[in-house]
């Protein structure tokens, strides 16, 4: 049966893979990118591949949340229905680690755009949807200053890791708040040191076959594996649902988290 999957950063890396493998099921795949020629060549190439699948462009910075906004609404405009929303792109290193908001690009990206995209689509997700977060085997404990814009992270890993975190952290709260209504929402350790962008930027290395990242995160969209997943962490290292850092099960902490993001996005976004 086609799916509608909407997969955020899909021009490279785990995300372009994913959506190759999703687009040859024959499931209707929305790409977002930020670098218009880049999406448009990427949606040439998906479209060629053999099978029934279709492709849909979607343009936007998720640095910026009034983008992430505007993705969400041109969503909604031309679907009534999203089946899943795999939150895949992210960011390690950048030449600007401060946004235009003042926060930490690492955080933006990887845990507020993700947080505000899934909060704008829910009514699109409804009771049978699924979101997929990608998360990493990097998880270090998350200081709220640094997720508010207040304290500035020198070192990139530190803010990935402690942004991987809080992502996971709000993945376990709101999945376990619509474990029972709906949609799943779980966050995916995809594996470690896989051959992505960031993967060779980062640590230098080649890495390994980005397939093994792409195929869990199918799994996760479609298996009925995760169908009842929701508030859960799956790490493909261990190859299994798993504990994630133990700040993530701490429910203090993870409703702090939640309500430093909650600020952040009222404020950015000017809805109180």
């Amino acid at each position: 049966m086609e799916k509608t999957i909407l997969i955020t950063g899909a021009t490279d890396g785990i995300g372009l893979e994913t959506a190759k493998m999703l687009v040859s099921q024959g499931h209707k795949v929305l790409l977002h990118g930020r670098n218009p020629a880049k999406l448009d060549k990427v949606a040439k190439e998906l479209a060629a591949l053999p099978g029934d699948g279709q492709v849909e462009c979607y343009l936007a910075d998720l640095s910026s949340m009034d983008d992430v906004e505007i993705l969400a609404k041109a969503v909604a405009e031309k679907h009534a229905q999203l089946d899943v929303l795999i939150n895949n792109a992210g960011v390690l290193k950048t030449a600007d680690p401060i946004t235009p908001d003042g926060l930490d690009v690492r955080f933006a990206v990887n845990t507020l755009a993700p947080y505000l995209l899934t909060q704008k689509l829910l009514p699109l997700l409804g009771a049978s949807g699924r979101v997929v977060n990608l998360s990493s085997a990097a998880q270090a404990p998350v200081n709220p200053e640094a997720l508010a814009g207040r304290v500035e992270l020198s070192e990139d890993m530190a803010a990935y890791a402690q942004s991987k975190l809080a992502l996971t952290m709000w993945s376990r709260v709101m999945g376990l708040e619509y474990k029972d209504s709906g949609p799943v929402i779980v966050a995916v350790n995809p594996g470690s040191l896989l051959a992505s962008k960031m993967v060779k930027e980062g640590f230098g290395v080649a890495g390994k076959d980005i397939r093994i990242g792409a195929d869990i995160l199918c799994r996760a969209a479609l298996a009925d594996e995760f169908a009842t997943a929701s508030g859960q962490y799956f790490d493909n290292d261990a190859g299994r649902f798993n504990s994630p850092h133990a700040d993530a099960l701490n429910q203090q902490k993870t409703a702090e988290v939640v309500r430093v993001i909650e600020s952040v996005l009222a404020e950015i976004t000017g809805k109180k």
